[in-house]
Parts: C-alpha cells; sequence; structure tokens
C-alpha cells in the first residue's frame, strides 16, 4: 500500500479545511494516508524533508493572501521552489496545493485546488 502524507497550513484554518476536504476526497482506500497540520505555508518544505523516506508521495496544501507588502511574493516563491526542489531532488509527487490569491473571496472559490493536488499525485503515483 503506498503512503501518502498531506501538510496542510492552517493560517487560514477554514479555507485548509476545505482544501483538505477535497484532497481526501480524491484518495482511494488503497492509499495509506496521513495528515500533519502546520502554522503556515513556509513550514510545509521542511515537514515534508522530515519525512520524505517515510511516504511514497506528498500533499502540500494551503493558502497565501496577498496583503500590503511584498512578504507574499517572497512565501509563495520559496515554498514552490523548495516544493519542486524536493521532488526533483527525492524522485516523489508532490501535490501542490498552496493557493495565492488577492483576496479571501478568491481562496475560497479555489477550494477544489486539493482535489487536483491529490489527482496529480496520484496519476505520478501510477506511472
Amino acid at each position: 500500500m503506498k503512503k501518502i502524507l498531506i501538510v496542510a497550513a492552517n493560517y487560514y484554518k477554514d479555507i485548509s479545511l476545505t482544501l483538505l476536504d477535497s484532497a481526501k476526497s480524491k484518495i482511494s482506500k488503497k492509499y495509506s494516508v496521513k495528515v500533519l497540520n502546520v502554522p503556515g505555508v513556509f513550514e510545509i518544505p521542511v515537514v515534508i524533508s522530515k519525512n520524505i523516506k517515510k511516504y511514497d508521495a506528498f500533499i502540500a496544501l494551503g493558502c497565501v493572501i496577498k496583503g500590503e507588502t511584498p512578504h507574499f511574493d517572497f512565501i509563495s516563491t520559496a515554498a514552490t521552489q523548495a516544493i519542486m526542489n524536493l521532488s526533483v531532488e527525492y524522485k516523489k509527487p508532490i501535490g501542490n496545493g498552496i493557493i495565492t490569491c488577492l483576496n479571501s473571496n478568491q481562496a475560497r472559490a479555489r477550494g477544489k485546488k486539493g482535489e487536483e493536488a491529490a489527482q496529480a499525485v496520484i496519476s505520478v503515483l501510477s506511472l
């Protein structure tokens, strides 16, 4: 049985729960799934890195909403690049379900991004 770790950032808890529910809805019982929660998107790559040898695949879930400073750009870029680097280096799929939005309405409208990230992981695992 393939093992999948979902790492969910809870900074925007309601959005995170929606992403998590949509990701779980896509994963069948033939996979073993564990969920770890982290405070924010920036912490997702380190948690994946710490668990990289224990799981076959990962799903990163969270939300970054643009504010009035460049913090949004730094966090979004750093997290995305770190996730891609881990995936390529360890040759393990990491579904990127981190949504980047200008406001909370956009974030709520993208709740199915968790499902899309889960589907991507499942597709790569089957190759």
